[in-house]
């Protein structure tokens, strides 16, 4: 068993309920889907509150749940042979995690953290398969789900491979606006509880440079940061750096 991560608390055992079919009506996984269905898929489920900075589930660790989230945030990485760790993914309200050993080797293939105190409901391996099973609608959703994933994985790739860091962090910075942006009277307010190590992580980049590029664009007035939130000022000018020819 690999050590539990200095600073992280293992989550403890809380008070679980059964969602209704109403819960599940913002998940990914339920789009477009019957309320007879989401009914059943919340008759199999499980929800718990988890606060804050709480270890959900190890990289490795036998996939005992499949989860989804309905409020808060989790950070999903991963750790290699020498212990470095990285971001893979954030993930927000209405989002999947913690699924793929359902359709693989039954391990999980990186940690989930929570990021803040959030609300999560999840599934025992087999009676989720059985859901895809008798539903094709939630089978079609899944694959739909993790089809996105991989294609995200190989923009990301590419981007690596033929583009400047600048453009990386911009075109990371969308991303995130798009999963998790909320207008407010300053701008974008990505709701994540973002560090700059996490955009350099996802944008494929070192600390001291997406630092760097993060601090010059908030010199221009370009972003502003607000206790650990990010607010996209001026997400046109964000966009055109990601489409900037080039780079």
């Amino acid at each position: 068993m690999r050590w539990r991560k200095q600073g992280l608390r293992v989550c403890p055992v809380t008070t679980i309920s059964r969602p209704d079919a109403d819960d599940l009506a913002g998940l990914a996984l339920m789009a477009a889907l019957p309320a007879d269905i989401r009914r059943k898929t919340a008759a199999a489920a499980q929800m718990r509150r988890i606060p804050g900075n709480m270890r959900i589930f190890d990289q490795g660790e036998h996939a005992g749940r499949a989860h989804a989230l309905l409020s808060g945030s989790v950070r999903i990485t991963q750790s290699g042979s020498d212990g470095e760790e990285i971001l893979i993914r954030l993930i927000g309200p209405g989002e999947i995690f913690g699924c793929v050993p359902v359709l693989t080797d039954g391990l999980y293939p990186a940690d989930a953290t929570t990021m803040t105190d959030s609300v999560e409901i999840s599934w025992d391996p087999l009676a989720l398969l059985a859901l895809m099973e008798q539903h094709s609608g939630v089978a079609i959703n899944m694959i739909a789900i993790l089809g996105k994933r991989i294609g995200e994985t190989q923009e990301r790739l590419r981007e690596l491979a033929t583009q400047s860091a600048d453009r990386r962090v911009a075109r990371t910075l969308l991303r995130l606006l798009d999963q998790a942006g909320r207008p407010t009277g300053d701008g974008i307010r990505i709701e994540f509880p973002l560090r700059r190590k996490d955009i350099a992580d996802i944008a494929g980049t070192t600390l001291h440079t997406a630092s760097r590029i993060l601090a010059n664009w908030e010199r221009r007035g370009l972003l502003a940061s607000r206790r650990q939130g990010l607010i996209i000022v001026s997400p046109e000018t964000i966009s055109r750096i990601a489409e900037a020819p080039g780079g």
